[in-house]
């Protein structure tokens, strides 16, 4: 474990090599699952001010379900609110290139400058998780281990790229550029 101010770090995110490969996986993280993606109390807000615009590049199914549950229903399961999933189990923030690659509309929204939110921390730290210690208020930062992740542990492998580095601008956001040259400078000593 690896400790950088109030964040546990598993050995693994220093040491697996992980590098998408939407190609082999189709962004299949964002459609397969149980629950949405986990959503801190301001991305809520952040998401429900977005509305107004992201109700325009929604799909009508994407629409109903958030009309049913929400933008963010609670999750028994995580024990947290989360993204609203469209009946077939996929995040309602979702679409389809025309190669059936999965895509955030989030993502797609910010790389073209129309909204300032790039999507939520959790989705882009994926596949490093986060869960806050009740007790003594630490984060627990781990790789979240899901067979269909394993063409990325190949690419990893083979571009010879890190975990912490292909995460290195969701870990700058969520805690700094500092504690990300503190994280990469252990990793390569391990």
């Amino acid at each position: 474990m690896i400790l950088i101010e109030e964040v546990l770090i598993t050995d693994d995110i220093a040491q697996k090599s992980f590098a998408c490969d939407l190609d082999a996986c189709k962004g299949a993280c964002c459609s397969a699952g149980d629950f949405g993606a986990p959503l801190e109390e301001e991305e809520i807000s952040t998401i429900e001010a977005l509305m107004p615009i992201l109700r325009d590049y929604l799909s009508k199914e994407s629409l109903e379900a958030i009309d049913k549950q929400g933008i963010a229903p609670y999750y028994d399961g995580m024990k947290k609110q989360g993204t609203a999933l469209k009946s077939s189990g996929a995040c309602v923030f979702l679409f389809n290139d025309d190669s059936g690659i999965s895509w955030c509309l989030f993502e797609k929204l910010f790389r073209e400058k129309t909204i300032s939110f790039h999507k939520p921390i959790s989705c882009h730290l994926y596949p490093i998780r986060i869960e806050t210690n009740p007790q003594t208020g630490f984060q627990n930062m781990y790789y979240d281990v899901w067979d269909i992740c394993a063409p990325a542990l190949k690419k990893g492998d083979k571009e010879s790229t890190p975990l912490y580095s292909f995460a290195k601008d969701a870990i700058v956001r969520k805690y700094g550029i500092e504690f990300y040259e503190r994280l990469a400078q252990i990793a390569k000593r391990s």
